[in-house]
């Protein structure tokens, strides 16, 4: 396939998303890599495929002691590098083709095997310092292209659709757009109807969420969305990540941050119920945002124009002269 956006900086995992000497599969402008750890926190990454008889490495397992990964047909063995180890050395030329990574903290950046055309984005690092991290949700890969799947980041007339089941959002101003080449920041209000008794039971999140909320948005094209709300009991940081798994297939997760202080996390058990309501909830918001750019028909010229849509032009217009 032809790549998409190549030369861009992409976050393929954060180092909670991956085990100790377990091979963790992913797939990046159609090709498909192999990544492990080890117990020192080394990562490594090949390209998925054995060179003797094409079998899947990530089928395999790891050799802690040589700290390579084993074929899975004939027991076959490569270091990082991609070299055949024998007796727990490595001997010879590369034969498995590695990928170079970008590994800063937690996170796991690669370009792809292209050239650097952007930096690595500071974004999450800047604003994350300090907060708690809450955890990784919405692992999935949305049938649709890259570009569909990133435009409805940064379009603000869909979560009173969208989401409406669950934050009951009846309008969602945009109060300001500041683009700044491949970065951008937007400020937001999101006004919500009550939620009923029963929803709340079955999310307790919803109780700490008030009628009017405020939030920030941030973005570094074309990888990072920040959501940041400001709550009555803190502030909640959603990462949303997106890279390219093939021409009609798109990779997202969400990294979520927090600096939460209320009198009802004194109750035994709340914080725990609450965060893991929280987390659910963004889980359930990549839900619903990949079923709506799925289930999108192939596109037409817009015989409607809604607010703010100038913002979906800019995000466009980066990714068609890139």
């Amino acid at each position: 396939m032809k790549p998409i956006l190549p030369g861009s900086p992409w976050l393929i995992a954060h180092r909670s998303m991956l085990g100790i000497n377990k091979p963790y599969k992913f797939t990046l402008n159609g090709q498909d890599y192999v990544l492990w750890q080890n117990r020192e926190g080394e990562i490594s990454t090949l390209e998925n495929v054995c060179p003797h008889m094409q079998a899947p490495l990530s089928n395999g397992w790891i050799c802690e002691a040589s700290n390579s990964i084993q074929c899975p047909f004939h027991a076959l063995e490569f270091d990082g590098e991609g070299r055949l180890v024998k007796d727990g050395k490595a001997k010879g030329e590369p034969i498995a083709k590695k990928l170079n990574l970008v590994v800063q903290g937690d996170f796991i950046w690669t370009y792809g095997g292209y050239e650097p055309r952007l930096p690595i984005p500071d974004l999450i690092s800047e604003r994350s310092q300090g907060l708690r991290f809450l955890g990784v949700v919405g692992c999935t890969s949305i049938p649709a292209a890259f570009l569909n799947s990133i435009k409805i980041n940064y379009d603000f007339n869909h979560q009173n659709g969208v989401h409406r089941e669950i934050f009951r959002i009846r309008e969602n101003p945009v109060e300001s757009f500041e683009p700044n080449g491949f970065e951008a920041r937007v400020v937001q209000t999101f006004l919500r109807e009550r939620n009923s008794f029963n929803e709340i039971l079955k999310n307790p999140s919803l109780l700490t969420l008030p009628q009017k909320i405020k939030n920030e948005l941030e973005y570094s094209f074309p990888s990072t969305t920040l959501f940041k709300a400001q709550l009555p009991i803190g502030e909640i940081l959603q990462f949303f990540i997106l890279y390219p798994e093939s021409e009609h297939q798109t990779r997202t997760f969400v990294l979520c941050y927090g600096s939460l202080h209320s009198p009802l996390f004194h109750i035994p058990g709340f914080r725990n119920a609450w965060e893991r309501s929280l987390l659910s909830s963004i889980a359930k918001v990549v839900e619903q945002d990949s079923g709506a750019v799925a289930s999108l028909y192939p596109p037409q010229k817009p015989k409607i124009r809604l607010p703010k849509e100038e913002i979906l032009f800019y995000v466009e217009k980066l990714y068609h002269e890139w």
